[in-house]
């Protein structure tokens, strides 16, 4: 045993689990922002296809451990299946740190598979370190959970910003890959150590058998989701995407399938898989809210937050997670905020151009028309960027070039009818060049530009004066100011985790301790209660954007961080415990892949609100979630009954 009468096996597996949460976290925290970054080399995609593909990445890495998990019961056992599934997800990121659509695609798919054989197993080894009614198996899973939450506050706070602000986008997919790596030798290095946490793999007579899943589950959302993306395709939705409308029509059959599971149970089982229902439908509606995170919390982040450091400038650390605010950050900045200088611009007339620019992949030819405008003239740096030795300053406009052929301009619209312009460029893609474009001043100096389109310096200065009634003040030429990276705003959630757990257990223990103990189920109430609480918290801060005008200050998302991770702590634990105490015992492996499900289907809601959140105005979005969370509280609160008795009957 280790120190504090823990297997030894608990340490190995926390670090693993920790190195490996540190490149999910990476990944849930730039991946909505990488599909739809135009201005810092990213793949400019509309807001809505972004978000559909957050959604859809989410819904299936919540999907896939409802088989993984089965597979490893069954065939491969548990190490076998959490190396395997780390190698196939550290493959994924390093897929997606090549230059190419299709190769971002296909790390994902990787990613999602890898996730499905990863991350259930993982959890059991856990629990097969300790012997039956071990009382420190619940303090183990604390630690362990703790390994979770170190592992994303490590993301979101360090190596997401730090990595992409010096190195780039792709850079990031690749370090979070070697954090996989890490995950899975730290594994092989302990692999005997672990061989208690593991089992030979098995049938257990009862078990519901692959067949059976296949037919009862996966075939009928397969059928059914296939004809509801074809449908939506049929009528050209564009609210509700395909893809978004195919999964959620494709869960129906599934959710059929578990009410059915708990109608037609024999007497003895049936108050328990019922009672797990709201259980489920708990889980899926905070899991959409919680994940938001990464979707419309990260877009709030991005857009109306004022991210300016304040009063943190002189916290250490903090230059590292500060990046430029390029052209887009001033279209709604404060009065007081400087506008970058007009000189450090350079507006052209064809949006086609400022997109290539803002995604660093220029065609030779829009190179050449950007020379000929006068009082500019291109520099070539040579493919890497290091072929001279030139200003810092110069090296981060700089944007790369490719043959016209491996480059295609498309031109869609976005979520108010805006013209949104991608440039794909062909998959492993390589530089020909590396140019900086730089403007001639009076005095003989050469100051590099950034190339925007006539719609944004409009949004920049023109607003401003109408708003204002006065110029804005300029900052001096070349320079931007600094403000935080969006991301770096999610880290609040695995920060209040750690901070606040002690906290909450020592609740709820001192509540036992004097004989009043918050009834389980009702912990399920207070935690979706908080989850509208939080919503309610940030509908205020949108009454303050003046509908997306302006931007608001930080300390909104600290505070729905706070209330909604006190929500997350009385839900989450309390849900998976009571799904593996409500369910028979020949149905346990069935009844968490349902849980897995129903957040599988909170995950992809979460990608479609993302998408609605660019329909509506800041505060009537929060608003709508809050009513919804506050149906789901609703929901519980009158079910309560049945579900203290089911719990009472089992007792769980």
């Amino acid at each position: 045993t280790m120190a504090f009468g823990h297997p030894k096996g608990l340490i190995p597996l926390f670090f693993t689990e920790m190195w490996e949460r540190l490149a999910f976290y990476t990944m849930v925290g730039i991946l909505l922002l990488y599909t739809i970054d135009a201005e810092r080399g990213g793949l400019g995609l509309p807001r809505a296809e972004g978000n559909e593909i957050y959604g859809l990445y989410l819904a299936f890495v919540y999907f896939t451990p409802f088989l993984g998990g089965m597979i490893a019961d069954r065939f491969l056992g548990y190490r076998r299946s959490v190396a395997l599934g780390g190698l196939m997800m550290a493959g994924g990121l390093f897929m997606m740190g090549m230059p190419g659509f299709n190769y971002f695609v296909l790390g994902l798919i990787g990613l999602i598979l890898g996730n499905g054989f990863f991350k259930p197993n993982i959890s059991v080894m856990v629990g097969n370190l300790y012997e039956p009614g071990d009382p420190k198996r619940d303090s183990g899973f604390n630690i362990f959970y703790m390994g979770i939450n170190i592992g994303a506050l490590a993301a979101t706070l360090i190596v997401a910003p730090i990595v992409r602000n010096y190195w780039g986008w792709l850079w990031t997919f690749r370090a979070a890959g070697i954090g996989v790596l890490f995950a899975v030798v730290l594994l092989l290095i302990f692999w005997k150590t672990l061989d208690k946490a593991d089992r030979q793999p098995a049938r257990v007579e009862g078990d519901t058998s692959m067949g059976e899943i296949f037919a009862k589950i996966l075939a009928p959302a397969f059928v059914v989701g296939i004809a509801g993306y074809v449908l939506a395709k049929q009528f050209e939705m564009t609210l509700v995407r395909p893809s978004d409308f195919g999964f959620l029509v494709g869960m129906i059959p599934v959710i059929f399938f578990f009410v059915r599971l708990g109608l037609t149970a024999n007497e003895e089982e049936r108050p328990g898989l019922l009672a797990l229902l709201p259980i489920f439908v708990a889980g899926g509606a905070f899991f959409m809210i919680l994940h938001l995170n990464g979707s419309a919390m990260t877009q709030w982040a991005r857009d109306f937050t004022d991210r300016e450091p304040g009063v943190v400038q002189s916290v250490p650390f903090i230059d590292e997670i500060q990046q430029d605010a390029l052209p887009s950050y001033y279209t709604n900045a404060g009065e007081e905020v400087p506008r970058p200088h007009p000189d450090s611009l350079l507006v052209v007339d064809s949006s086609e151009i400022a997109n290539q620019f803002g995604q660093s992949r220029m065609t030779s030819g829009a190179v050449e028309a950007l020379d000929a405008m006068p009082g500019i003239s291109v520099e070539n740096l040579g493919p890497k960027g290091q072929a001279k030795e030139v200003d810092e300053g110069w090296k981060a406009r700089a944007v790369k070039v490719y043959e016209d052929e491996q480059i295609e301009v498309r031109n869609e619209k976005g979520a108010h009818g805006e013209d949104v312009i991608t440039v794909a460029l062909d998959d492993g893609a390589i530089p020909k060049d590396q140019v900086v474009l730089l403007r001639s001043l009076a005095d003989g100096a050469l100051l590099p530009v950034f190339v925007i389109d006539q719609s944004t310096n409009a949004a920049i200065y023109d607003n401003y004066r109408e708003r204002y009634g006065k110029d804005p003040q300029l900052l001096p030429r070349g320079e931007f100011i600094q403000v935080i990276n969006s991301e770096v705003y999610q880290s609040w959630n695995p920060f209040w985790v750690i901070f606040l757990t002690p906290i909450v257990v020592w609740f709820f223990g001192r509540r036992i301790k004097i004989g009043k103990p918050v009834p389980t189920a009702h912990k399920l109430l207070y935690g979706m209660m908080l989850t509208t609480l939080a919503l309610l918290i940030m509908a205020i801060a949108g009454s303050l954007t003046d509908g997306g005008a302006v931007k608001v200050a930080g300390m909104w998302m600290m505070i729905f961080y706070l209330v909604i991770t006190i929500g997350e702590l009385c839900l989450s634990p309390i849900g998976l415990s009571l799904v593996t105490k409500l369910a028979p015992a020949r149905l346990a492996g069935l009844a968490m892949g349902g849980w897995f499900l129903a957040s599988s289907i909170g995950n992809k809601f979460s990608g479609f609100l993302g998408n609605i959140q660019n329909h509506m105005e800041p505060m009537w979005f929060f608003v709508f979630l809050a009513g919804l969370a506050a149906l789901v509280a609703l929901f519980i609160f009158l079910v309560l009954p049945r579900l203290d008795r089911a719990i009472q009957k089992y007792g769980a």
